[in-house]
């Protein structure tokens, strides 16, 4: 089911509101894409000269892996806030906002500075933060929680994979 169907099927809730969160969710996820984007211009060269262990996919994959995963940080944000009672969004959807944040930071910090050691410690406590936005949204949508688990897998595979670029490379 496409977020468009599941608020075109959501008689009791103001339409206009849900449509309007859904974009605002898009909005944030979007920008934070776009500031590890715009980090990571110089990413792929820079990312094919770093010494990788031998696991580290090509630089390809994360493009597509991202884009996929962004998408389903919206939807499960919206899903979130859609529940009733609204107000009960708020420490699920903070949560979210500190995972963002965290999120936005560590390409710059990575790529962008070259700062490798302080990217490891910022995907670490987004690491955490994801963890406990997954357990806040379950409270309200297990759908939405759902949709987070493989960007926690993803922050798992980024953690061991910063480390080891982070330790090769000093």
């Amino acid at each position: 089911m496409t977020p468009y169907t599941l608020l075109m099927n959501n008689a009791s809730s103001d339409k206009r509101q849900d449509l309007l969160a859904l974009t605002a969710s898009a909005l944030a996820t979007t920008a934070v894409a776009g500031l590890g984007s715009a980090a990571s211009v110089r990413a792929r060269e820079d990312y094919a000269k770093l010494r990788q262990p031998p696991w580290a996919p090509p630089g390809w994959v994360f493009g597509p892996v991202w884009t996929a995963l962004y998408t389903m940080m919206t939807v499960a944000a919206w899903l979130v806030w859609r529940e009733e009672p609204r107000e009960g969004a708020r420490p699920a959807l903070r949560a979210y906002a500190v995972q963002l944040g965290l999120n936005a930071i560590w390409s710059p910090l990575f790529f962008g500075l070259g700062k490798r050691g302080a990217a490891f410690v910022d995907i670490v406590l987004l690491w955490g933060a994801i963890v406990a936005t997954v357990r806040l949204f379950a409270r309200r949508s297990p759908l939405a929680a759902a949709l987070l688990v493989p960007y926690l897998a993803w922050a798992t595979f980024a953690t061991a994979l910063n480390w080891s670029a982070w330790r090769l490379n000093k």
